[in-house]
């Protein structure tokens, strides 16, 4: 059976990671065979390295173009060690953000262009989208709001942006749900965590039976 590759976005302070968190017991217990969890940046030791430099709160001197090259040469390095290889062996792969996030994140916040971020990433992904995107989907103002009242997980540079920074994100993100209907699918996620995951859940299991006990 071949694999199938989910990823999740969300503007910063969505609930995404949260939302993952939630969904790994439940996927971990329900499944044929144990999905593989990774993120971006990172999932692979290199590429753990060059997360470390893109979101330390210290560089804030980094360039636009420079970060939108660090993300792609990160998610190739993660690619080739690890998603690829899971894929391969019929793995459901379940990965924190991937390019849509790039397009959004330095193509709409950096005022780089989605299509320019779009042709850094084809060299690095070699045509590898997603099976099925879930976007947790809420305001620029929402979000931020939940990181100033104490969030308790990552907080790095990205999240001490600018709200224009982080409502142009946003507007990305509806671009891309507009231009990608069938494969980036919207979670409310102004609802609580619990409904966040049962909804994901049921997204996941209704487009993937085969990989359901």
């Amino acid at each position: 059976m071949p694999g199938v590759f989910i990823s999740f976005e969300g503007p910063d302070g969505s609930g995404k990671t949260t939302l993952i968190k939630g969904l790994k017991a439940r996927l971990d217990q329900d499944l044929k065979q144990a999905p593989i969890f990774s993120r971006e940046p990172g999932g692979d030791r290199i590429a753990e390295e060059i997360r470390d430099i893109i979101l330390s709160p210290a560089n804030t001197e980094l360039d636009a173009r420079s970060e939108a090259l660090l993300y792609a040469a990160s998610r190739a390095q993660h690619l080739t060690k690890k998603i690829r290889p899971a894929l391969a062996a019929g793995n459901m792969v379940l990965c924190d953000r991937y390019v849509d996030s790039s397009i959004a994140y330095q193509g709409y916040g950096r005022k780089l262009g989605g299509q320019a971020v779009k042709l850094i990433n084809a060299f690095a992904i070699d045509g590898l989208l997603p099976d099925l995107t879930l976007y947790c989907d809420i305001s620029a103002e929402e979000g931020i709001a939940r990181i100033e009242a104490g969030r308790t997980d990552e907080i790095n540079r990205l999240d001490q942006e600018s709200i224009a920074f982080h409502r142009r994100v946003v507007q990305g993100y509806q671009d891309l749900l507009k231009e990608n209907p069938d494969r980036i699918v919207p979670i409310d996620a102004s609802q609580p965590a619990e409904a966040m995951q049962a909804a994901a859940y049921e997204l996941i299991r209704q487009r993937f039976p085969q990989f359901f006990s």
